[in-house]
């Protein structure tokens, strides 16, 4: 089947077209940064988001058709973020999609945005469940078990700030430009990373929770005692911050793991990292490290796949479809929408590990 896409839950603004379940290819992927329109604030502003999104997500539909060469008699459903994110930008996006199913005569399913992350392995590298999924973004950070369409386990959570944010909030203390995650690692590559040992927080406890806004409180403090400071002290600043959302991201996989290998004896780990700070080079080989070192399997979707888009919204709604019929046509749109709470309407073949 062949499925449009649409994403969005927070600043970019994307629609594709992905057909699947078996040859699993993205005839399309367009994706509109809405950098531009947040710089000034230094963060994403929820009413200007949802404002551009409504000026171009009719022209990103329509490329996005035009890329993959579709007509609407191609199409099989509509599938869009239906939630979490922000309400605004949610709502253009879904109201949208229900437009265009209703419009075209498709069904349409709303997809939960942390289900398309979760599913992104599948697209990318035909996974079997089940799989631990470590998701680092801007808004979430978490450790889900993955054993099935709709069938998610949280593990572990930041219980204060995700990552992404302490990166973006790092920067905006250091004086750095937005989006914060690019230029904290790029200052970070040329600081010393030996110069400030900043805490590990919570490692000392058992379970697979996370904290990072000690992390940035310990920062300020460092920084405040050595105003003004010098572009060099910025620099190992950003270094022993990015070294310590490693080393935490990293200890904390490895425990995942042991847990997996002990709720599944028989199968081989495997450990699937998504979201915008996967991007990060340093994070990225710090947790290939802790996958190694475990005996595990580590997966990282493409750089363009593991941030925000509409390709992973997609196929998400290709393998709600395989699962059993959707039309999601009644179901409003969430800001919040935890990915343990994703499972109606998901039959039990999505359950079973078999390859979609």
């Amino acid at each position: 089947m062949t499925v449009l896409g649409i994403e969005t839950s927070c600043d970019e603004t994307a629609a594709s077209v992905v057909r699947g379940p078996f040859d699993r290819a993205i005839l399309s992927n367009v994706i509109r940064s809405q950098i531009d329109e947040h710089t000034e604030f230094g963060g994403v502003v929820p009413e200007i988001a949802a404002r551009a999104h409504i000026e171009i997500l009719d022209r990103i539909v329509a490329q996005a058709m035009r890329e993959a060469g579709c007509g609407w008699n191609e199409i099989d459903a509509v599938a869009a973020t239906a939630g979490p994110g922000l309400i605004g930008g949610v709502i253009v996006g879904f109201m949208t999609a229900k437009a265009i199913a209703m419009a075209a005569n498709k069904p349409i399913v709303g997809v939960n945005h942390l289900e398309g992350h979760a599913l992104t392995a599948r697209l990318t590298d035909d996974l079997e469940f089940p799989f631990l999924l470590l998701l680092v973004s801007g808004g979430h950070s978490q450790f889900l078990l993955v054993k099935g369409v709709g069938d998610y386990e949280r593990l572990g959570t930041t219980i204060d700030d995700a990552v992404g944010e302490a990166f973006d909030k790092t920067a905006k203390l250091l004086g750095l430009p937005y989006p914060g995650g690019p230029h904290v690692e790029k200052m970070a590559a040329r600081g010393d990373v030996e110069r400030f040992r900043l805490p590990r927080p919570l490692l000392d406890r058992p379970g697979l929770d996370m904290s990072f806004a000690g992390l940035k409180t310990a920062l300020r403090t460092q920084a405040k005692k050595l105003e003004p400071i010098d572009e060099q002290t910025v620099a190992d600043l950003c270094a022993g911050f990015q070294r310590s959302v490693a080393d935490v991201l990293a200890t904390r996989t490895k425990s995942a793991l042991e847990m997996f290998r002990q709720r599944y004896p028989g199968t081989a780990p495997v450990i699937v990292v998504a979201g915008g700070v996967a991007a990060n080079k340093e994070i990225r080989a710090s947790l290939l490290t802790a996958a190694d070192d475990a005996g595990a399997q580590f997966v990282a979707p493409p750089l363009k796949l593991c941030t925000d888009n509409a390709a992973m919204i997609a196929w998400a709604g290709i393998e709600r479809l395989q699962a059993g019929p959707v039309n999601d046509m009644s179901l409003s749109p969430r800001p919040r929408w935890p990915l343990d709470e994703a499972n109606a309407g998901v039959l039990g073949a999505g359950k079973k590990g078999a390859k979609a």
